[in-house]
């Protein structure tokens, strides 16, 4: 099989045939990569009988295939945003219809309508396979303060230089080209990002937590380093275990949670975790709010810290989900906002994780009722929140607790109560409205 470009030829061969070459077609590329993507799937054995140079070329004709169609993709969710008249809520649609996060989302329109209305250069180089999208979001992110005449020299001179290089490679050239092009503008664009300063908090599937504080001026964050690193060296004695990395690490922490020296602050988390876990009895998984699941070992450790506090939570034996919060202030019932909080675990947006303790409490129509009529109390972040009065955007709960939401191009997202039990998770469910 010949590809574009080169005259390689690549060997396919089935179960019961011997390596033969391909003679070249004047079919395009695209069904030249459907044939090698339907060879590689029908027998997988094809790829046994490659030589390596034929697998790395395999490798690098899927990825132009992949930087291709991410091309074709960015220019439906420009339209889609153009459609929707750049409204945020654009970003909610994709997310859905993408399964990805609603910040990944909004990245990713903006550097559509970037790359089509202002690095049309750098498109191309998408439609020709030579830059994926991770790629082009580096420089979609280097230029986006740019005015439109500068970011088009930008364009201009990165076309040369943007192929074959790697992601860190890209942005370096995109950032060189865009200070240079516009050196108060960068300086400026410096002090922007100091205003945007922020502490991030990313949990990870293995009870552990990527904590970092984004934008921080530098002199600051290298005397910070320095302090913590001085503390950790003088900590590393020949009877310490811990590496520098770890100490520095845990004095990070301390330093964090007890400042000069005395207690920590407390906070509130909610930790569902079933019986038998608790108990030791078996290894079920807990969940921390917002968090996710936590494994058995890492939930026992948080509750038999010497600053725990238990509630009890009652849960239904046959669906899991919370029916009663123990009072330990005020009683409470079951329309309480602590006990929705409790409940729901986080916003019940399809896709969103935030905790339900940072959440708000909104009265979300019944299904089959009338706005108002028996409204029911949900949680919803705040950028859910203002999504639910977006025009062409609907929200309704079932008898089950199911929260229905309807995008403006009705599709029906649905996502089930959390669960307390073993193996039962929040779930969401994609279907398209029926027309009336």
């Amino acid at each position: 099989m010949t590809f574009p470009g080169n005259r390689r030829t690549v060997a396919l061969m089935t179960a019961s045939q011997p390596i033969r070459k391909l003679v070249a077609s004047d079919e395009s590329q695209e069904a030249r990569d459907k044939f090698m993507l339907d060879a590689v799937r029908t027998d997988p054995d094809t790829l046994q009988h490659m030589e390596d140079e034929q697998i790395i070329d395999l490798i690098r004709d899927t990825d132009a295939a992949i930087s291709r169609m991410q091309a074709i993709q960015l220019r439906a969710i420009a339209n889609l945003s153009v459609r929707r008249r750049r409204a945020p809520s654009a970003a909610s649609e994709v997310a859905l219809a993408l399964s990805i996060t609603e910040h990944r989302a909004s990245a990713i329109v903006s550097a559509a309508t970037a790359l089509i209305a202002r690095l049309p250069r750098m498109l191309n180089l998408m439609d020709d396979g030579q830059l994926d999208l991770y790629r082009a979001m580096k420089v979609t992110d280097a230029t986006s303060w740019l005015s439109g005449d500068h970011v088009r020299v930008v364009d201009a001179k990165l076309e040369d230089k943007v192929p074959g290089r790697n992601a860190t490679q890209v942005r370096r050239a995109a950032t060189y080209e865009a200070a240079k092009v516009d050196p108060d503008g960068a300086a400026e664009r410096t002090e922007r990002k100091l205003v945007e300063r922020r502490l991030a908090l990313h949990h990870h599937d293995t009870g552990i937590t990527h904590l970092s504080v984004n934008n921080t001026p530098t002199e600051k964050a290298t005397a910070a380093y320095a302090r913590i690193d001085r503390t950790a060296r003088a900590l590393k004695t020949s009877d310490e275990p811990r590496t520098l990395d770890q100490l520095r690490a845990d004095v990070a922490m301390d330093l964090l949670l007890s400042g000069t020296g005395g207690p920590s602050e407390r906070t509130e988390v909610f930790l569902h975790i079933d019986l038998d876990t608790y108990l030791g009895m078996n290894e079920s998984p807990a969940t921390l709010a917002g968090r996710g699941p936590v494994t058995a070992a890492v939930a026992r450790r948080i509750i038999s810290g010497s600053d725990t506090t238990l509630r009890r939570v009652l849960t239904d034996p046959r669906t899991g989900q919370a029916v009663e919060l123990s009072p330990t202030r005020y009683q409470l019932d079951p329309a309480h906002g602590e006990f929705i909080r409790v409940r729901d675990q986080e916003c019940r947006q399809p896709g969103c994780t935030r905790p339900a303790q940072n959440c708000g409490i909104d009265p979300t129509r019944t299904q089959g009722e009338a706005e108002g009529d028996s409204d029911q109390p949900v949680t919803y972040c705040s950028r859910h929140r203002k999504l639910k009065g977006e025009p062409g955007w609907d929200y309704e709960v079932t008898a089950d607790s199911t929260v229905n939401v309807t995008t403006p191009a009705g599709l029906v997202h649905s996502t089930t109560p959390p669960s307390m039990l073993s193996g039962v998770r929040r779930t969401n469910r994609l279907r398209m409205k029926p027309r009336k």
